[in-house]
């Protein structure tokens, strides 16, 4: 207590409820804060090398997990349907790679080769969530799936024999993509565009200012009108309507622009790791991204910037240190790998339990609060 001029003030205190509630709403960080100190105490790595690795992880991945915030705006929650842009980004990568065209121009020409490409699946995928409402996020990871069988379809047969091909990616039998497209012309030319190094540190200066663009447009979006009315319509899409706003139109324009954004943060991404694995590069970015966002405590409902780079800081420290970790502390490197699988999964899980746990306990307060007004009224 504080006391001033015979005046008793007393000071703000944390209940032991709103304390547990906050423990609840933050498990997820707060679980991944532990397990990174403690896979940095084990894996032996230096300073250095960790800021290194963490700069060239948050580059690589923060604008692919960037693109699921619109349509948490529009109350679609994680879209997972965001593979469906990542493969229109190897698409474009693969073509670049047979034309021979490199550095930047050749990053730019698979952009605008993934638009058209990203924007009709985007478009396809939220008039199918249109017809799914309420069930969006296990409908986008279905459609994955279907379109992942038409990429493989497209890359393994049509390219080469509908489709001409005639560089070394091409398999020798005359048609299909080889497994791994080595991507020599495009490797690290955003990332190596304006370099710099301090202390040993290398920051891919031009990727950090194309994701910092991206930020204010997000910025920028949530202001619109368009983006107030994806607002409206996550709050209550029958009231959203009665305003006059076409929900089903808004709805689909945050699936496209989550994909076309998904679609470059692939090339970005790609163009970091240097070689395309044809088949398999974008099976698991709609998991790893919606994971990410998760341990940098945001929702199915809800979700902003600072929750993105939280949550790739966290999620891809536990990535790098825990194979090292589990092979200083048992000599078995493997246990690492299968650790960091089941946590990505898991922590979608953990989320989704945390985030249904809540909406029934608003429902009930809501029911109870309904309920006693009825009574006072009576």
């Amino acid at each position: 207590m504080k006391f001033i001029k015979g005046i008793t003030l007393k000071q703000p205190q944390i209940s032991k409820k709103s304390l547990k509630e906050g423990l609840i709403k933050n498990i997820v960080p707060i679980m991944f804060i532990v397990i990174g100190i403690f896979g940095i105490v084990y894996s032996g790595f230096t300073a250095t090398a960790i800021v290194n690795e963490m700069l060239t992880r948050i580059a690589r991945n923060s604008f692919l997990v960037i693109s699921l915030l619109i349509p948490i705006m529009a109350g679609m929650g994680l879209n997972f349907g965001m593979t469906l842009g990542a493969m229109a980004g190897e698409i474009g990568l693969i073509l670049i790679t047979d034309w021979g065209i490199v550095g930047v121009p050749g990053l730019v020409l698979a952009a605008i080769i993934s638009t058209p490409i990203s924007i009709f699946l985007g478009w396809w995928c939220g008039t199918i969530l249109n017809k799914a409402k309420g069930r969006e996020m296990v409908t986008s990871y279905i459609i994955g799936f279907f379109i992942n069988g038409v990429y493989q379809l497209i890359v393994l047969f049509l390219m080469g024999s509908v489709f001409p091909i005639k560089s070394e990616i091409l398999l020798p039998r005359g048609y299909g993509i080889r497994n791994m497209v080595n991507l020599t012309g495009v490797r690290k030319a955003l990332d190596n565009l304006i370099p710099l190094k301090i202390a040993q540190v290398s920051i891919p200066v031009a990727t950090f200012i194309l994701i910092f663009i991206l930020c204010l447009f997000i910025l920028w979006f949530k202001r619109t009108k368009l983006g107030q009315d994806m607002r409206a319509v996550s709050g209550d899409m029958e009231v959203a309507r009665e305003s006059g706003i076409n929900v089903e139109r808004t709805r689909v324009i945050s699936i496209i622009i989550s994909t076309v954004l998904a679609g470059y943060g692939m090339i970005i991404y790609l163009q970091n790791m240097g070689t395309l694995n044809t088949y398999n590069s974008h099976t698991q970015i709609g998991m790893f991204s919606a994971a990410a966002l998760l341990v940098g405590g945001a929702s199915v409902a809800k979700a902003d910037i600072k929750n993105v780079f939280i949550g790739v800081i966290l999620f891809h420290l536990m990535f790098y240190v825990a194979p090292y970790a589990g092979k200083n502390l048992i000599g078995e490197a493997q246990l690492g790998e299968y650790f960091r699988v089941f946590v990505s999964y898991g922590v979608i899980t953990i989320a989704l339990v945390i985030y249904e746990t809540s909406k029934r306990r608003e429902a009930k307060m809501e029911a109870r609060l309904l309920r006693e007004g009825t009574e006072v009224k009576e």
